[in-house]
């Protein structure tokens, strides 16, 4: 691997972290308990356009991890996993049906982490009474993801193809 690839992957995971912090500073103001704007999925979002799947998997995996063990815990970790392995790979089978734009790629994104979540949630609390918790998660997830793909499509306009050629 080149060296000015994996220092684009270094850039893009500490920006990852950066932005979790940023999201952990925001106050709880909403109306959804656990509701998060998804800020770190814009790098996600980002990685899966410019590096490519296997690199934005891997982008997305130590982002999940240094950030639960620099802001979480061990449970939000699984949780974290949980949403962001599910989301990932729904974000790829939409962006290869070719059926999606950007910010719909993000949109499944965003729904399908707030899932996976709840399906682990289901499994750790023994459970499925949260399953009615879900609708509202589905919504704050695609109005979350509107937004999220809606900055993703400016950064990847304005990004040149290679951070390090400039």
């Amino acid at each position: 691997m080149k060296t000015n690839r994996i220092a684009e992957y270094g850039l893009l995971t500490a920006l990852a972290l950066v932005l979790a912090y940023v999201e952990s500073q925001i106050p709880a103001f909403w109306a959804v308990p656990g509701m998060k704007l998804g800020l770190t999925n814009l790098v996600v979002l980002t990685a899966l356009y410019r590096q490519g799947e296997r690199g934005a998997f891997a982008i997305n995996l130590v982002r999940i991890v240094l950030t639960a063990f620099t802001f979480g815990s061990m449970s939000a970790m699984l949780y974290s996993l949980a949403g962001g392995i599910l989301s990932f790979v729904i974000m790829v089978l939409c962006r290869r049906s070719g059926r999606f734009s950007i910010a719909g790629v993000s949109i499944a994104g965003g729904v399908a982490h707030n899932a996976g979540q709840i399906l682990v949630a289901m499994f750790v609390l023994e459970t499925a009474r949260l399953i009615y918790y879900l609708p509202i998660l589905m919504i704050s997830g695609t109005a979350a993801g509107f937004v999220v793909g809606l900055i993703g499509i400016g950064v990847l306009k304005r990004l040149p193809r290679s951070l390090s050629s400039e």
